[in-house]
């Protein structure tokens, strides 16, 4: 099982926002696809996600569109498919070797920056956090309820920790890597 991810950066204000910004978005949504937990369906397949970022007007535009929510939001994810009772004759349509695509993830330039700022977070460790968040939503994770939330959370941390990043929920006083 592979995943593929394709980095779109569609705004300029992204570009060289950090150190190896590409490899290490890469890397992150790489490793919260390893770890988290997928159907077993996906056994032996080949995934694609995009992870776009995007500015403030156009997160908002697709936050008022696909949620009825007519402001930014830091990041939306985009799923292309049910994951719950996905059997495996229903990932037949896709040629064997071909990279199924799961979905996209945008982030908002300027929302990702003032709540990095707001928090006293640096901008690498709070981006690699939503694109590890956007991913696990690609992949059927959620926070409506407090049981989700924790098991999310717990996942986001894991993960993170896993690629030296600190605790976003409770680590207030590390605020770089």
């Amino acid at each position: 099982m592979k995943l593929f991810v394709h980095l779109d950066v569609a705004c300029a204000r992204w570009k060289k926002a950090f150190p190896k910004m590409a490899a290490k978005i890469e890397q992150a949504a790489a490793l919260a696809f390893l770890n988290a937990k997928k159907p077993a369906a996906f056994k032996g397949r080949n995934f694609e996600i995009a992870v776009i970022l995007s500015n403030d007007s156009t997160i908002r535009k697709l936050n008022r569109d696909y949620r009825g929510k007519d402001k930014p939001t830091n990041v939306l994810s985009f799923p292309q498919m049910q994951l719950r009772g996905l059997a495996e004759k229903d990932l037949d349509i896709f040629p064997a070797r071909a990279a199924i695509p799961l979905g996209d993830v945008v982030l908002a330039c300027g929302t990702v920056r003032r709540e990095a700022r707001a928090e006293g977070k640096n901008l690498e460790n709070h981006t690699l956090h939503l694109v590890v968040h956007g991913v696990l939503h690609l992949l059927g994770y959620d926070h409506m309820k407090a049981k989700e939330a924790k098991a999310m959370e717990k996942l986001e941390c894991d993960i993170l920790a896993a690629l030296g990043y600190p605790d976003p929920y409770h680590d207030t006083t590390s605020k770089i890597r």
